[in-house]
């Protein structure tokens, strides 16, 4: 039917795709494909606990079964927007900087998931004050976007109101 599902009618879609994948080969798509809709659907419906366990068996299964490095940093991603959401922030920001240097040594540091990673590690530092890291993170990652997007791109946005909120959150900052 081709429709976007939110909250708990995604969840329950997730449901129904992961019941009816039960008895496939783990190495089969489909069933891994029936977990990320549930582990979707779960965090839609804002049931992050139920979304952590679904996330961490995704991960776990993408590396016992020798997936790419692609699909395991996809699922580390997942997994850390996760942790996030559930508050636990030192855990994200770990998985962050894993996806991120993961990122770096698969793609080099002009791939756009390079970027979004390095992004989402700084949003991270920020969050915890972290901000000399987030500073020096931002200032090498920020020119870099700016030529691969262009200005007006969301990610440099991004980027550029997180180094915004890191020089304004940092008593230490002058105006040099």
């Amino acid at each position: 039917c081709e429709q976007n599902y939110h909250g708990v009618v995604a969840c329950a879609v997730g449901w129904a795709c992961w019941k009816t994948s039960l008895g496939r080969p783990e190495a089969d798509w489909i069933p891994g494909a029936a977990m990320a809709l549930l582990g979707s659907g779960l965090s839609s419906a804002d049931h992050h606990e139920d979304a952590l366990s679904v996330e961490e068996a995704i991960l776990s299964m993408k590396q016992r079964l020798g997936a790419s490095e692609e699909n395991v940093l996809v699922a580390q991603s997942n997994l850390a927007v996760t942790y996030g959401e559930l508050g636990n922030m030192e855990k994200a920001l770990s998985i962050e900087r894993d996806v991120y240097s993961g990122r770096l040594k698969l793609n080099g540091e002009e791939y756009p998931l390079t970027l979004q990673a390095a992004y989402n590690y700084a949003g991270s530092l920020v969050n915890l004050r972290r901000l000399k890291e987030a500073k020096s993170l931002l200032r090498r990652t920020m020119p870099v976007a700016r030529r691969i997007f262009g200005e007006r791109n969301e990610v440099t946005l991004r980027m550029r109101k997180a180094y915004a909120v890191a020089l304004y959150k940092d008593d230490g900052t002058t105006l040099d």
